[in-house]
C-alpha cells in the first residue's frame, strides 16, 4: 500500500491548527522543524505520512538566507544565526559605525534584525524574522574601507566574537580578495611583507624600515599579503598593463591591501589616497577613471563559533561597478 506524500508545510498545519500558513513557512525556513530528526527547510519537499515531522522550540536557530537577503541597498545578509551574521556590503556604507548616528552594514543589521527594515524578499521569511532573532545583537569583528566591497563577518553574542577575533590574531580566518592594479607584478604569485605605520591622524598607512621600527616612538605593525595573478588587460590609451589579482590576508592593518600594493609599484585603480594618478590633478587624464579603489572582499572562510565548530564559506561575486570595470578592460574600452 502506498504512503501519502503531501508538502511538509501541509503536515505541519495539520499539526498547528489555527496557525497561519506565513507563519509555519517562516518556521520551516528557520529550521524549526525537522522530518525524522533532520532539519528540514523547504516548505514544499514531499513527506510521507509515516515520516516523523516535529516543530521545535522556539529559538533561534541558522535562518537559511538562500542567495541572500537584500535588506538594504547596499547591503546583502548572508547568514544569521545565535553566534554568527555574514554580509555582503556594497561600496560606499561603512562596515561599523566610527559615530553612534553613523549609518553602516552593522547598524543596518541591527535595525533588520530588531523589525525596523525589511527584506526585499517576497516570501514570508523574507518580510519578517522570528521573533528570538530579535534578541541578536550584531557585534564588530573586522571590517572592510568604506569603499571596498564585498563580504565580511559580525558576531551576534560576546563569547562568539571572542572567539572569532581570536581566529583573527591566529591567522586562521582566511581572507580572500580580488583587485585591479595599475602595472604587472614581477612573478605571477608571491608574498608582500612589510612594517606599517599609521599617520598620527589615523588616516593613511605608511611602509617604514627596520630602523623605524625598532625607535622608541614607533608604533609599526607587520603586514603579510599573498598575491597571485588572475589576468592581464593591455591598454592603448595610455599605453599601459592592467592586472587582476587575487589576494589572501595574513594580517588585517588598515589599508594593508591598498599600501602595500602600492609600494609595490601596483596602484589599485581609483584609489584616492595611494595611487598618485589619481591624487594628482595634473595626472587626471591619464588615471582610469573608476570612482573608489578597485577591491571586493570576494570569500570569507572561519570556524563557525558555536559548539560544531564547523569551517564555513561564503563568496561574494564581484558587484556591478567593478563587472563593469572588468568588461571594460577585457574590451579595451578604458
Amino acid at each position: 500500500m502506498e504512503t501519502t506524500a503531501k508538502p511538509l508545510l501541509d503536515w505541519l498545519l495539520l499539526q498547528q491548527p489555527g496557525t497561519p500558513k506565513a507563519r509555519a513557512k517562516q518556521w520551516i525556513l528557520a529550521g524549526r522543524v525537522s522530518v525524522n530528526d533532520q532539519v528540514v527547510r523547504k516548505p514544499h519537499q514531499p513527506v510521507a505520512e509515516s515520516d516523523r515531522v516535529e516543530l521545535g522550540a522556539r529559538h533561534a536557530t541558522t535562518l537559511d538566507c538562500g542567495s541572500g537577503w537584500q535588506i538594504h541597498p547596499r547591503v546583502c545578509l548572508l547568514h544569521v544565526d545565535p553566534f554568527l551574521a555574514v554580509v555582503n556590503k556594497g561600496p560606499g556604507v561603512l562596515s561599523v559605525p566610527a559615530t553612534e548616528d553613523d549609518l553602516s552594514a552593522l547598524s543596518i543589521l541591527a535595525d533588520f534584525l530588531v523589525g525596523k527594515l525589511k527584506s526585499r524578499e517576497r516570501g514570508p521569511a523574507g518580510r519578517s524574522l522570528p521573533p528570538a532573532y530579535r534578541r541578536l545583537q550584531p557585534l564588530p569583528v573586522h571590517r572592510l574601507d568604506q569603499y571596498t566591497s564585498g563580504v565580511f563577518c559580525m558576531a551576534t553574542n560576546p563569547s562568539a566574537r571572542h572567539h572569532l577575533i581570536e581566529q583573527l590574531k591566529t591567522h586562521t580566518m582566511r581572507r580572500e580578495y580580488v583587485a585591479f592594479v595599475v602595472g604587472r607584478p614581477p612573478t605571477t604569485n608571491g608574498t608582500w611583507r612589510q612594517w606599517l605605520e599609521l599617520s598620527r591622524d589615523g588616516l593613511r598607512q605608511q611602509v617604514v624600515s627596520g630602523e623605524r621600527v625598532k625607535a622608541p616612538d614607533a608604533d609599526a605593525r607587520e603586514a603579510v599579503t599573498h598575491y597571485e595573478v588572475i589576468a592581464e588587460y593591455r591598454l592603448q590609451r595610455p599605453e599601459r598593463l592592467v592586472t587582476k589579482l587575487h589576494l589572501r590576508l595574513e594580517t588585517g592593518r588598515k589599508h594593508q591591501i591598498r599600501i602595500q600594493a602600492a609600494n609595490a609599484g601596483l596602484p589599485l585603480i581609483g584609489d584616492r589616497t595611494y595611487n598618485p594618478e589619481t591624487r594628482r590633478l595634473e595626472s587626471a587624464d591619464q588615471a582610469i577613471d573608476f570612482p573608489r579603489q578597485a577591491l571586493h572582499a570576494e570569500r570569507l572562510t572561519l570556524e563557525h563559533p558555536g559548539p560544531t565548530h564547523a569551517r564555513m564559506s561564503w563568496t561574494a561575486v564581484l558587484p556591478k561597478d567593478l563587472s563593469q570595470l572588468e568588461a571594460a578592460l577585457r574590451s579595451g574600452r578604458v
